[in-house]
């Protein structure tokens, strides 16, 4: 696209400047804890998606180097350096130092921008021991440096350039964030979620960073024991130590630990390099997202309309599955708490679905499909990009543009009738589906009628196995999932009987991911934890109920553990999310050797502690017991090391990334064995210890 319109410094507008920045960071990034930090990789990008989206840059580059930062580079039009008449500066000083100042704000110069509405890059600058910015615009190089917000140099031409663009290289600031260790596949999930949702825009990511340390860690993979290769690597959910102690400690085995990140320090992705393009856009995404399912029709669904200067995109795929990935977005931004463009979505789609199957008398009682129903199995993108977003909800992920309701509407109710129509076996396939989910859902409705009957706080309703705790306040109570009679005894007889409940779990759970909620709900065990919480599933769960506002798993450090720890968090995940969102699930640290050297005990984590403990205070007259399961441990040493909050360390789970937990979860507990091997076989060697 040619350049028809002037973009210059005056094209820059100002809001603010950037006072508070350094002060109250989390105002600005939401935290400054590992997801503040990759989301300022986030903001300087979306200025170059923004580019693109005017139609001025094809290729983004970004790349985290061998010390630590981010180089990104686009080839847009380059930040204007020329003087900004209100401040007397270069615009692109203006624009790296003075908050809500860039041309996003001017109509003419952007027609859709996402990311912070011009806060991101000056707010980047803030946050950063050093920030260097170069420009290639008009023949010339142009360059400006800063530190910690400030510059250090003026606009500088350092060169000579046939080509347009900008690049931004940044230090994170050490003294603001808990940590500066960008993880390659957080970065590398979003940048490919842009590539889809923006099809035709060239994206390359890297990872030049060196393992200084490659010894140790070939030795700390050679010594991973079968319970170390049982921990689960959930990409999409993040474990957090429980600041126990109140001032970012956790105390571990009776020693204090630093508060740390428990998810593995090495990338699971094994390329360090990532081409991502796809002319197809959210066709693709959706193909990707269901690469691991078994499908109802070849090719997905796709519908795309623009009006009143929005555009929306909607691309969908039935899958075999029972449980349905709806995910919306709003100018790149992905609305976790929808909005009026999933309204639209949702009433459209339940509406083309009840006219096709009464048209064609699919059904016999004439009573309809619920939205629920015929969402079943089903895997679709909503994409919608407009000049002036509302966004609403407690994250401010919520679109609350009325008028995007109905122009999403028509043109999923028009598209679909016409599919319907054109596909008729895809159609019958996917009805015949939604009316076994009805089925299943009516019985399922009875299931929780008898589960929120007994959900009730009296103690002679609850399950017979619990054993509960005698505090009535939800806040100061804990509720322990526990592997076995064995493990459950000494559990209950370890405990706190004033705040910790525990409810024991007999063998494994039913894996959801396999079943309707119907059957799942006559599991015993999944009937017992539903009535235990007492705050309902699904979207009728109501977090105001829950009887305890600590829900821990605290299973056994071997494969079957881990096996069992997976099928309670696929189960939370699919038919109790807010549970996870609000933050009350945690997975115990039972230790995994005691090592003893005359009368000083020592309880341990991992083979890598437990060498590190022996080669500390000497090998001889020491015996060493590994716990094979929680069983082995009497009631007062697995309350000192689990079960005490003085003393015991505990990772708090949040989902992360949802997509990419839909994604393992769906390829650790689905039917489709083939890409569980792969995963299996490509990620193996990486599995590390979740040290403590």
């Amino acid at each position: 696209m040619t350049d028809e319109k002037k973009y210059d410094g005056s094209n820059i507008q100002v809001l603010e400047g950037l006072e508070a920045v350094r002060k109250r960071p989390s105002m600005y990034i939401g935290s400054t804890d590992a997801r503040g930090l990759h989301h300022l990789v986030y903001e300087v990008v979306d200025n170059s998606i923004d580019e693109a989206l005017a139609g001025y840059c094809k290729n983004i580059r970004m790349t985290i180097e061998e010390d630590g930062s981010i180089t990104e580079v686009d080839d847009g039009r380059g930040i204007p350096v020329d003087n900004q008449p209100k401040y007397n500066k270069s615009a692109l000083e203006v624009v790296l130092t003075i908050l809500h100042a860039g041309g996003k704000f001017d109509k003419d110069t952007y027609k859709v921008s996402g990311g912070l509405h011009g806060v991101g890059v000056s707010v980047v600058n803030a946050l950063s021991e050093w920030l260097i910015a170069e420009v290639r615009r008009d023949g010339k190089v142009y360059r400006q440096t800063f530190a910690y917000g400030i510059p250090t140099s003026g606009v500088e031409v350092v060169g000579e350039s046939d080509h347009t663009g900008t690049t931004i290289k940044f230090m994170p600031d050490k003294t603001i964030f808990e940590t500066v260790d960008f993880k390659y596949d957080i970065l590398l999930n979003r940048l490919r979620e842009l590539a889809f949702l923006n099809k035709g825009i060239h994206i390359v990511t890297e990872d030049k960073r060196v393992r200084a340390n490659e010894d140790e860690l070939e030795l700390e993979l050679a010594s991973i024991s079968e319970a170390d290769s049982g921990e689960d690597d959930l990409e999409g959910f993040e474990f957090t130590d429980e600041d126990e102690n109140g001032d970012g400690t956790a105390t571990a085995g009776g020693k204090k630990s630093k508060k740390q990140s428990a998810i593995p320090q090495h990338d699971v992705s094994k390329d360090k390099t990532h081409d991502l393009f796809y002319e197809g856009g959210i066709i693709e995404f959706v193909k990707y997202l269901n690469r691991g399912k078994a499908v109802l029709h070849e090719n997905p669904i796709y519908f795309e309309k623009q009006k009143d200067g929005i555009d929306v995109e909607i691309s969908m795929q039935y899958t075999e599955n029972y449980n349905s990935n709806v995910y919306s977005f709003a100018n790149n931004i992905n609305t976790t708490e929808g909005g009026t463009h999933m309204v639209g979505f949702k009433s459209a789609l339940t509406r083309a679905a009840n006219t096709y199957i009464q048209k064609n008398g699919l059904e016999k009682d004439g009573s309809g499909l619920s939205g629920e129903d015929i969402r079943e199995g089903l895997t679709a993108i909503i994409s919608v990009k407009l000049l002036e977003p509302q966004f609403e909800g407690q994250t401010k992920t919520k679109l609350g543009n009325s008028e995007v309701k109905g122009i999403v509407d028509s043109l999923v109710s028009d598209g679909l009738s016409e599919f319907f129509e054109e596909n008729p076996k895809v159609a019958v396939a996917i009805f015949e589906k939604a009316l076994l989910a009805k089925k299943a859902r009516e019985a399922a409705k009875k299931a929780r009628e008898l589960t929120r009957r007994k959900s009730a706080l009296e103690v002679s309703t609850l399950p017979g196995k619990l054993a509960d705790c005698s505090e009535k306040d939800a806040s100061l109570c804990e509720l322990y999932l526990v592997e076995g009679d064995s493990a459950g005894g000494s559990a209950k007889q370890g405990r706190n009987r004033a705040f910790q409940a525990v409810l024991p779990f007999r063998g494994k759970i039913l894996n959801v991911e396999k079943t309707r909620m119907d059957k799942a709900l006559k599991n015993n065990e999944i009937a017992s934890l539903i009535t235990a919480l007492g705050a309902g599933l699904g979207e009728e769960m109501d977090l105001e109920r829950l009887r305890y506002h600590k829900v821990v798993i605290m299973t056994d450090a071997d494969v079957d553990g881990a096996h069992i720890r997976t099928l309670i968090l696929t189960f939370f995940f699919r038919y109790m999310p807010d549970l996870v969102t609000a933050g009350h699930v945690y997975i115990a640290q039972p230790p995994l050797y005691k090592i003893k050297k005359g009368k000083a005990e020592y309880y341990v984590y991992s083979d890598k502690q437990m060498k590190a403990k022996v080669a500390e205070i000497g090998d001889k007259g020491v015996t060493i017991q590994r716990y094979k399961g929680l069983g082995e441990m009497n009631p007062e040493q697995l309350w000192s090391t689990t079960m005490n909050p003085e003393t015991r360390t505990l990772l708090q789970v949040t989902i992360e990334d949802a997509i990419a937990a839909d994604e393992i979860f769906t390829i650790l507990m689905g039917d489709e064995v083939l890409p569980r091997k792969m995963f299996i076989q490509e990620h193996a060697k990486e599995v590390v210890n979740l040290d403590i």
